[in-house]
């Protein structure tokens, strides 16, 4: 179990604030460390205070979901983000996705599944249900149809261990579980991580995943 993750919550609604609080509560190893009103009101308070990660809804006042999620990823590149939302539309789930953030969840999902996401995306760096998997999916193969070509070349060139890094990072690994798998150092990993960032211009680990998704490294 992962210890004493900070949580944040931003929505409008405190009444939705308050419920989410009352479903993490019997969770000993998270801990709600501040609400926000809106997202300039969250970035407001990050200033001070940075939590592990956020529960972000995305229609807010002064400065909606989209915009504060552009704006965590800029600036605080460590944090964590979980569109917590009534919108189920692949679009929306896409684009967050693509900006930076690290999961995305309705806010009719049971209390299990959020916890679940909080504690897989701060220990892996991301959390894909079917919603999100199911709205990736379509929207590669939308891209392929539009884009085919009948022999497959991968413009970004990757070793063989930063393949394995890869496909290991694909399938919820963490440094350390890596580090085991493949006998090397954990600082060794993070240089491979870094080195795969770079390379495929992804911002996070989310990113790095849609590569592989993309470029039929994983299925």
């Amino acid at each position: 179990m992962v210890n004493n993750i900070k949580v944040a919550i931003a929505d409008d609604h405190k009444i939705f604030r308050s419920g989410v609080i009352n479903t993490l509560t019997p969770y000993e190893n998270i801990s709600v460390v501040f609400e926000a009103e809106d997202g300039a009101h969250l970035l407001q308070i990050m200033e001070e205070q940075q939590p592990d990660v956020i529960l972000m809804d995305l229609k807010m006042p002064n400065m909606d979901g989209i915009e504060a999620t552009k704006k965590v990823r800029e600036k605080y590149a460590n944090v964590k983000v979980i569109v917590l939302t009534m919108y189920e539309d692949d679009n929306f789930i896409v684009h967050l996705i693509e900006n930076g953030a690290n999961a995305y969840l309705l806010k009719n999902a049971e209390p299990g599944e959020i916890y679940e996401a909080i504690c897989t995306t701060y220990e892996k760096g991301f959390y894909f249900n079917e919603n999100v998997n199911l709205a990736l999916l379509k929207k590669v193969m939308h891209k392929n149809k539009q884009h085919f070509k009948p022999t497959f070349r991968n413009e970004v060139q990757l070793t063989d261990r930063e393949l394995e890094v890869l496909r290991l990072i694909c399938n919820e690994h963490t440094t350390q579980e890596i580090s085991k798998e493949i006998f090397l150092s954990p600082r060794t990993v993070e240089g491979l991580r870094q080195k795969l960032l770079e390379k495929t211009g992804a911002k996070n680990i989310v990113g790095l995943v849609m590569h592989a998704f993309r470029n039929g490294i994983i299925e």
